[in-house]
């Protein structure tokens, strides 16, 4: 029998991929707190249901794709007074949870447990790609936990994305997140800080830009973002509030390890910097803003 399949968050990445699911003919039921965000799925044909719970009494396998770790355990495990809302309280024994939001390592083992005494698995499998590698289905998808449940999802994994890699045993995918949010915000600042040089010194980024992507400093953050930069285009793909909760969730978990990472440190700074300066709705590369306001210069926006 086919898997019966739940998904619960239905933003700017969730709407997308549960659309994926549904494309693929899956049977799919789901659940938001906004209403208007179950539209585009009830007309694609999923069925929408009034609490975590109920989508999980539907489901074998529920996928969550929500904000941030306070999210994540409040629809998984419920809070004071709604716990009977919770995921865990509709779940089978025998079904999976696929977390594919960014959230805290040592959260998800917390979650993992918690799950595992009602006979529910989980799995941490965030994404990396932004909306247009949920569009698209081409996410790269980062998962922890059990071998069994993984080859069992795994299926599943690939109608939204390409590169699925099992990284390790539970909280393995979100490190693996937070390891990929490290590496983007260092490379958006340098191209960024890059960009402002060439500026300062009266060269035209848009050729320095075409120089490096043919060089060793190539990469697809310098293709797509240095062009927002360039554009100034910071309509969202991936929010700076985000990238700010992805930075913080490095930085508690370099706490936890011992670990100083001041290059992340930085990032988070500059990131902390946009969010005061009221742009956490623009896009990540929008970190160029901040940059371009330390040194003086004009916003940037069009």
């Amino acid at each position: 029998m086919a898997e019966r399949i739940g998904f619960i968050g239905l933003g700017i990445m969730g709407r997308p991929m549960a659309l994926n699911l549904l494309a693929a003919g899956l049977d799919l039921a789901v659940y938001a707190r906004r209403a208007e965000a179950l539209t585009p799925l009830t007309d694609a044909g999923a069925r929408a249901y009034a609490s975590p719970a109920a989508v999980a009494e539907q489901a074998d396998v529920v996928f969550t794709m929500l904000g941030d770790t306070s999210d994540v355990e409040a629809v998984i495990l419920g809070g004071s007074g709604d716990a009977d809302r919770a995921i865990i309280a509709g779940a089978q024994p025998g079904s999976v949870v696929v977390d594919m939001s960014t959230i805290s390592p040592s959260a998800t083992r917390r979650i993992a447990a918690r799950l595992a005494e009602a006979g529910v698995t989980l799995l941490d499998a965030p994404v990396s790609g932004g909306d247009i590698g949920a569009r698209d289905g081409t996410l790269s998808i980062m998962v922890g936990g059990p071998d069994a449940a993984f080859a069992r999802v795994r299926p599943l994994l690939q109608v939204m994305g390409r590169n699925i890699v099992h990284v390790g045993d539970h909280g393995a995918g979100q490190v693996c997140k937070a390891c990929n949010q490290i590496v983007v915000g260092q490379t958006i600042a340098g191209v960024g800080e890059a960009l402002l040089l060439a500026e300062a010194a009266g060269v035209d980024g848009a050729k320095v830009r075409q120089a490096l992507l043919g060089g060793f400093a190539g990469s697809r953050i310098l293709e797509v973002h240095g062009q927002r930069m360039l554009d100034a285009n910071y309509q969202p793909g991936f929010k700076a509030a985000l990238h700010q909760k992805d930075m913080r969730i490095v930085q508690e978990t370099a706490h936890e390890l011992g670990l100083g990472l001041p290059g992340a440190a930085m990032v988070a700074q500059l990131l902390n910097t946009l969010l005061g300066q009221g742009d956490g709705e623009l896009d990540s590369a929008a970190l160029h803003l901040a940059q371009r306001r330390l040194n003086g210069r004009d916003g940037g926006l069009p």
